[in-house]
């Protein structure tokens, strides 16, 4: 009879930060088609990732010789000129290394696109073994990225160089 009176809450778990990566390189490989143009899949890839990652902006830079030049993003207007070297996406391009900054604010000379941006991780993309782009993603809260989030998002950049001329 108490059985009978006890109601069953519905408790959801949150699932560890790898199953949830793992689980969006699985929707991302889902989404991807052939038969658009590369951009098409690359805003959808990005998109994905927005919405799953609770990010507050995601997009691609695209090396123009000494430049990086705003690509396809998911969030508010950005920077379209990076120099080679500058800022964080620029140090991620020179190095051909990710790099994970957990407070904005206290990374020597770091571009402001947004006030929002609390913490950025910048992944480079590679074609024959030279930088081609990279992916900036951007969290409102910082601390928000970590060894984790380097090694999936390398992962993902590896996928999105498909679509890079």
């Amino acid at each position: 009879m108490i059985l009978q009176k006890m109601q069953l809450q519905n408790i959801e778990t949150p699932i560890d930060k790898k199953e949830r990566y793992n689980l969006l390189i699985k929707q991302i490989e889902s989404i991807i088609v052939d038969e658009i143009p590369d951009s098409g899949n690359i805003g959808n890839i990005l998109g994905l990732m927005k919405s799953e990652l609770d990010l507050f902006w995601v997009g691609l830079y695209i090396r123009n010789g000494s430049t990086l030049g705003l690509g396809v993003f998911q969030g508010l207007p950005a920077c379209t000129v990076i120099q080679w070297g500058r800022g964080v996406c620029g140090a991620a391009a020179a190095t051909g290394e990710t790099v994970i900054v957990d407070d904005v604010s206290e990374f020597p000379g770091y571009i402001a696109c947004h006030a929002e941006t609390a913490s950025e991780i910048v992944v480079p993309g590679f074609k024959n073994g030279q930088v081609v782009f990279v992916l900036d993603v951007d969290s409102a809260s910082t601390s928000a990225f970590d060894n984790t989030d380097k090694t999936y998002l390398e992962q993902i950049s590896q996928i999105l160089s498909r679509f890079v001329k």
